[in-house]
């Protein structure tokens, strides 16, 4: 039997008791021990994580998160009412304490008609007149033996619990009242001990009012047992719901992971449908961009390897030929055959100068934008068009003011514009360079009278290696224009042609002043290559 007491304010004067419950100390693992532990879980864990699926370890996380909010909540809930419970119990044990007090100083002893003069009659009048709770009981001690006990209908029998007798017993009337704790092998009391003597007693009479602590707290642990089973099943419904949720929040991703399987450098045609307006689908449209990307890299990648082979195999032949039929004792057909070769591999040179300048297209540094003044850009790169050909050269219109772009990649594309337009027009014919500002558009061109282009024409002639049908072959590399694309495009602009056969023909780069999207969002996502503008706006 054990016996502890806690400080609870009573009615009366007299001090409650209240000795403090000492823990036994603790025992520590050994800290070196404790950290192989600590590493041997987190490698463990670690090797866990990564055979997990995302789906499992999203759910797991879930889970983990739910059963803590429920931890958490049925903790704080069963703490908050046991110590509700405590307090319940303190303050009924109070309330009849100050009834027997109240009782004792102004009741009257029925018998006598007077104040009460023996302790047994005061007790016994006491126990009459309290209704004790389901788990309360009551008796009265008087010589180490209970000799007042509670009506039958009281459930909680006090006086058959020997320890607790004995405990009661040995109270005296020096002991002050006091609300304890009793803990004996049947169950733990919570109970208030008033020792009684009055004038006509030779012993005092003990009156006991205590509460069954233990089968209180037995309905608030069965309680929140029920909370407990209800949480489990909470969890594993959490759990199913979750799975698949979590499968459907997470099928655009295996969609991805599928659909990056089957992609290989022979097919990169395979795309993702897009449903949604989320994250997943903004991941889903990046992953297809990418793979727009992709696809249009590897083609060009392709189709530049094909056209350089196709491009370089015909100078070699032609060397290779005429060094074959040379006749080494000829000195004239040596001249000849020496004339061809350096004109075959002067184009050659050419030619490998354009794909490196196509190849420098795709890195960041392509373009250098500074402030440029206009006005005087166009007047410099009309002093140097005029030695490309006997024209009739003009400024159809000036620009005035600065803007951020690549002043030798601007001046670059308008002389190979220029150089076209002298090969396909007439001598002696116009040709003039123009620009203008337009809001935060920077339009820059250059007009000729030559033969113009066929529509057929116009949608292939930026194409790497194209040419229009007046197009010759040794008359360049067939990559010019391409070049011009790429320094329009590096810009963030576009460039456009209006042309007809007979008409001439009016290359235009449009130059944002300012950021923008990339053209190429202006073509149709249904048809990719379709065009939606008037004007034919070249595709990156």
């Amino acid at each position: 039997m054990m016996t502890t007491e806690q400080t609870q304010p009573l009615p009366s004067a007299s001090a409650l008791e209240n000795p403090v419950r000492r823990s036994p100390p603790s025992q520590h693992a050994p800290t070196v021990k404790a950290g192989r532990w600590l590493d041997q879980i987190r490698r463990f864990s670690g090797r866990a994580t990564r055979r997990w699926s995302v789906r499992s370890r999203v759910l797991s996380a879930l889970l983990a998160l739910s059963a803590l909010g429920l931890l958490f909540a049925g903790t704080m809930a069963y703490g908050l009412q046991r110590a509700t419970l405590n307090a319940d119990i303190d303050n009924s044990l109070e309330r009849s304490f100050g009834e027997f007090e109240t009782l004792l100083a102004t009741g009257v002893d029925p018998a006598t008609g007077s104040g009460f003069v023996n302790a047994d009659t005061l007790v016994y009048l006491v126990m009459q007149r309290t209704l004790p709770a389901p788990h309360e009981g009551m008796m009265g001690i008087r010589d180490q033996d209970a000799v007042l006990l509670a009506n039958e209908a009281v459930s909680l029998r006090l006086e058959n619990d020997a320890e607790l007798v004995a405990a009661a017993a040995g109270r005296s009337l020096a002991d002050a009242v006091a609300i304890t704790t009793i803990e004996t092998v049947r169950a733990t009391y919570r109970t208030i001990v008033v020792p009684v003597l009055l004038s006509e007693d030779a012993e005092p009479t003990i009156f006991v009012l205590a509460y069954d602590v233990t089968s209180e707290r037995a309905e608030l642990n069965g309680t929140f047992t029920t909370f407990a089973l209800i949480s489990l099943g909470t969890l594993l419904l959490i759990g199913a719901v979750g799975w698949l949720l979590i499968g459907n929040l997470l099928h655009p991703v295996r969609r991805l992971r599928d659909t990056a399987r089957t992609i290989n450098d022979s097919d990169l045609s395979q795309r993702i449908l897009v449903t949604g307006n989320d994250d997943l689908s903004d991941l889903t449209r990046t992953f297809n961009a990418m793979l727009d990307r992709l696809e249009t890299s590897f083609t060009s990648q392709r189709q530049l390897l094909d056209d350089v082979g196709h491009e370089l195999r015909t100078p070699i032949t032609i060397i290779q030929g005429h060094l074959e039929l040379q006749d080494s004792t000829d000195p004239q057909d040596a001249d000849a055959v020496r004339t061809v070769a350096l004109d075959e591999l002067d184009r050659m040179r050419f030619l490998v100068d354009d794909l490196v300048t196509l190849a420098k297209s795709a890195r960041p540094d392509f373009v250098r934008p500074k402030a440029t003044n206009v006005e005087r850009l166009m007047d410099e790169t009309l002093d140097k068009a005029r030695g490309l050909g006997a024209r009739r050269w003009m400024i159809d219109s000036r620009a005035a003011g600065m803007v951020l772009l690549d002043e030798k990649r601007v001046t670059q594309a308008l002389l190979q514009l220029a150089a076209n337009a002298v090969k396909f027009s007439a001598e002696g014919s116009t040709v003039a360079l123009g620009s203008r500002l337009d809001g935060e558009c920077l339009s820059i061109w250059v007009r000729d009278e030559g033969i113009g282009i066929s529509a057929a024409d116009q949608e292939r002639v930026f194409g790497r290696f194209e040419r229009g049908s007046e197009g010759k072959r040794a008359e360049g590399s067939g990559l010019g224009l391409s070049i011009v694309e790429a320094i329009a495009h590096g810009h963030g602009g576009v460039v456009y042609i209006l042309s007809a056969p007979g008409r001439g023909s009016t290359f235009t780069l449009e130059i944002p002043t300012v950021p923008r999207r990339n053209p190429s969002a202006e073509m149709s996502p249904e048809r990719p290559g379709q065009l939606t503008k008037e004007k034919l706006w070249l595709r990156s």
